[in-house]
């Protein structure tokens, strides 16, 4: 019986000691080389993080609340221009189609797509690619058109606003050259609205102060891939 009571504590004892010797440091260990100090440690975090606007650091979103996506910061660049515009037209929805028919990111009518040499609207609508390149050649018609226009009236101040070439460009996108021609040269008075109530005024001011200097005028203006 004795020694039936003696192997119960022999073997865990065995066991302990085994383990001991198993994790005991080596003493030609050098711990230095594990240390962590003096490292630049890098984190993964989430980008569901809700900003807290009363400070400078970010904090847990609510689990419950609607996940946000975050774009990088683009200023006042041409990028920044047109996907201003895209953001306003179709919160950059490519494969969007409006209530009256307007197609895309930017919202672009078959009447103005004919002008820029595009002639199938269901093609447009599927090619992201084709829809840049469409942005780009109207704002280059556009900007041609309205050429004399820009020189005359940037920087003045019309109805409230100053005037700017992006805005010039953003409102011709909206309505038109020749609804920011009229707009321009009686001063405000004329000031179209499109179907929605969106003013020449409003894309004008909303739209001030980008560079679009990269846009080039173009009376010929074509997208082509």
């Amino acid at each position: 019986m004795n020694k039936k009571v003696s192997n119960y504590f022999a073997i865990p004892l065995a066991i302990c000691s085994a383990l001991f010797m198993a994790l005991k440091p080596s003493p030609n260990l050098d711990v230095e080389m594990y240390s962590t100090d003096g490292l630049e440690l890098n984190y993964t975090v989430k980008h569901d993080l809700a900003f807290n606007s009363d400070s400078s650091e970010h904090q847990l979103a609510n689990p419950f609340q609607t996940q946000h996506t975050y774009f990088p910061y683009l200023g006042k660049s041409y990028n920044g221009f047109k996907e201003a515009i895209a953001f306003k037209e179709s919160r950059g929805d490519y494969f969007t189609v409006n209530t009256l028919g307007y197609l895309g990111k930017y919202q672009f009518g078959a009447e103005t797509l004919k002008m820029i040499g595009i002639y199938n609207p269901n093609q447009f609508l599927y090619n992201p690619e084709l829809q840049e390149k469409a942005f780009l050649a109207n704002a280059e018609r556009n900007k041609w058109i309205l050429r004399k226009d820009i020189q005359r009236f940037t920087g003045k101040k019309i109805n409230g606003i100053i005037v700017t070439e992006s805005g010039i460009l953003a409102a011709a996108h909206l309505a038109g050259p020749g609804s920011v021609k009229k707009f321009l040269r009686s001063y405000g008075s004329n000031n179209f609205s499109d179907a929605y109530g969106t003013t020449v005024k409003h894309y004008m001011k909303k739209f001030s102060g980008y560079d679009t200097s990269s846009i080039l005028p173009d009376k010929r203006a074509k997208a082509v891939l």
